[in-house]
């Protein structure tokens, strides 16, 4: 049965071998997380190490047979089969800390992955799992490639995968349903290796990629089977194609409940189809937010925060829980001050009153936490900042923050600021909790 709670691992564990792609030695560790962290990527190996949520945002583009992660200068390569060992177990909370720019990749499969996680053994966290149920159908499609999102009839995530490799006698055409979060992944799709035509092994290596595989180490089909290896299953190649599909979703940061229907489909198309799930997550939970009456009018709001006019930046709360999750709206009039300046004749608000209103609504969800403990929540950072789009007068600012971490003297909230569903701006803000000073 599927899980209600959000979960983590108990303890470290790691993985260490080669990258597919680069060959360069790599170790992974897997640790704990705390609820509503998702899964992040770490890179040690850097002078300041460099976090990375594991999200569509920060999906690497120009990436061929893989999928990969970009911050800035930062990237973290080939990470599907990590991705697929932490979505098949319904790990919702982890950290991953790599120390080479590409993940490790043993034997091409996410079997190494998948037995770390069990021997780690699993955490049930208090808070309640974050699950998207599909409700109407999304498609994409190249070519003959399709891929499909649609409603199902339980709480599971079913997945029928139609791989057509009909003209190449050794691989075939395979047709294969599994049920995630249900049947047993680690049997069933994790021991699945990636593999490669003859033609296509050829021209990987020509390209000075996995300079370090053999037909041994890597699944090579020729006409009549694979060369110098053996098939673990006689459908190991759809079975890895569903591997790789389930490592993709897991972008989307929700537990997915429905049916997805796949047609030769692979990582790009995945790509594509977990943006528009995202945008529909994004989409429907502001909605939902906004039709239920506010949690925190603007009185509650002054007696919970000191800004005052013309910098008070929320005007309600309407979703606050606990110390987890805040979604709050700002309202932006032709009659805010700082239009008068920025710009005459083209009004855009500030970036930084932008932040100014996530950092006031972080805040606010701290509030719970801090009421009645004489603390307040003083700015100490802003990290990952970036703004999407130009917010202008008439628009509704629509913030979500999400508690990282909060501590006895710290708090670390991810937070972000959509306009009509599109993304205006995020950042990750990190508070000092001091001893308030009596006035």
């Amino acid at each position: 049965m599927p899980l209600n709670s959000q979960r983590t691992i108990k303890t470290p564990v790691e993985v260490a071998g080669q990258g597919l792609f680069s060959s360069a030695p790599a170790r992974a560790r897997f640790c704990p997380a705390e609820t509503n962290t998702g899964t992040v990527f770490l890179r040690t190996d850097l002078p300041k190490p460099a976090r990375i949520s594991a999200t569509i945002a920060n999906l690497a583009g120009g990436q061929d047979r893989r999928t990969s992660l970009e911050d800035g200068t930062v990237s973290i390569q080939t990470i599907e089969h990590i991705l697929a060992a932490i979505n098949g177990l319904a790990i919702d909370n982890i950290v991953v800390e790599l120390d080479a720019e590409e993940a490790p990749g043993p034997d091409g499969s996410s079997k190494p992955f998948a037995d770390a996680l069990l021997e780690a053994g699993f955490d049930e966290q208090g808070a309640e799992k974050r699950v998207f149920v599909i409700d109407s159908p999304i498609c994409v499609s190249q070519g003959e490639a399709m891929l499909a999102a649609l409603p199902g009839d339980g709480e599971y995530l079913d997945i029928l995968y139609d791989l057509d490799y009909s003209p190449v006698k050794s691989v075939g055409r395979q047709v294969l349903g599994f049920r995630l979060y249900e049947d047993n992944f680690v049997e069933q799709i994790a021991p699945a290796r990636s593999f490669l035509l003859e033609e296509e092994a050829r021209e990987f290596q020509a390209r000075g990629w996995g300079e370090h595989l053999t037909p041994k180490d890597f699944l090579v089909m020729g006409e009549d089977g694979p060369i110098d290896n053996e098939l673990r299953f006689a459908d190991e190649h759809v079975r890895h194609k569903i591997a790789d599909l389930v490592g993709d979703l897991a972008l989307v940061g929700r537990a997915l409940r429905g049916r997805i229907v796949a047609y030769k489909s692979g990582h790009s198309l995945n790509h594509q189809l977990v943006r528009e799930l995202t945008d529909e997550v994004a989409a429907r939970e502001r909605a939902g937010s906004l039709v239920r009456k506010p949690t925190l009018d603007i009185r509650q709001i002054m007696r919970l925060l000191p800004h005052r006019y013309p910098f008070l930046m929320i005007d309600r709360v309407v979703e606050l829980r606990g110390d987890e999750r805040a979604v709050g709206v700002k309202n932006v009039s032709i009659n805010e001050p700082f239009f008068q300046g920025h710009y005459p004749g083209e009004p855009i608000m500030p970036g930084v009153m932008i932040l100014e209103a996530m950092a006031q609504l972080a805040g606010l969800l701290l509030s719970s936490r801090l009421e009645h403990t004489g603390k307040v929540a003083v700015l100490l950072s802003m990290d990952r900042v970036k703004m999407r789009r130009p917010v202008r007068p008439g628009d509704q600012l629509v913030i979500e923050a999400e508690a990282l971490h909060v501590r006895t003297r710290t708090g670390h909230c991810k937070c972000r600021a959509m306009v009509a569903n599109e993304l205006a701006a995020e950042a990750e803000i990190k508070f000092m909790l001091v001893d308030a000073e009596p006035i």
